[in-house]
């Protein structure tokens, strides 16, 4: 998927909470490959003394954390398949490859989490994954072909994982479920992983 580089506190759904860990994520939405991820702009607008204190930002659920996480691994699982046939290079191609397998399978797994701990997913207030999801296709599909459609997308996924990794302790902190919390752990090393993949694909790009 792609990500406004300026907008990097947003990766992919627009969760306005958790203002831990630079983020706000609960569960998995790794559906769609491996996904996880997902920051949020909050910032704790500071006023003068007099000023009435901003009301916090209510903390995730187990079952926003699912959705979260669950809508993070199918949008990168799905932008994934499109650069498996647009990319330029062989690189290119395998990695997305990758993505979709990966950030499916862990979509899978948290589905099926989800179905035994009996938690329904739920989107957070203020979410904007649909709007975010729609942009991330309309920005892979019209992005140019060749060595220009590459760099986008291999950028993107640099910047992608790491909003992911972020989410993913920001999710695995405010979980309350512990299996919930011991999946998104198990899960991250595979993240970081990607991570470092798009990134030695990246410096070959430049």
């Amino acid at each position: 998927m792609f990500i406004k580089h300026s907008n990097r506190a947003k990766v992919v759904l627009v969760v306005a909470a958790l203002a831990a860990v630079a983020a706000c994520s609960k569960k998995e939405a790794g559906t769609g490959d491996t996904g996880l991820a997902v920051t949020a702009d909050t910032g704790a607008t500071s006023m003068s003394d007099t000023a009435a204190a901003v009301t916090p930002a209510p903390a995730l659920t187990d079952p926003n954390i699912v959705y979260i996480l669950d809508n993070e691994n199918k949008l990168d699982s799905t932008g994934g398949a499109i650069a498996a046939t647009k990319g330029t290079s062989s690189e290119i191609r395998d990695f997305a490859k990758r993505m979709m397998r990966d950030h499916h399978q862990i979509r899978q797994q948290g589905q099926d989490l989800a179905k035994k701990l009996g938690v329904t997913p739920t989107a957070p207030a203020n979410d904007g994954s649909q709007a975010e999801y729609d942009r991330t296709l309309s920005l892979l599909n019209g992005a140019a072909k060749g060595r220009d459609f590459d760099k986008a997308y291999i950028d993107n996924e640099v910047a992608y994982h790491k909003a992911l990794l972020e989410t993913a302790t920001a999710a695995m902190n405010a979980a309350q479920n512990a299996e919930l919390k011991n999946f998104i752990q198990k899960a991250a090393p595979t993240v970081q992983a990607h991570l470092d993949m798009a990134e030695s694909i990246q410096g070959k790009l430049q």
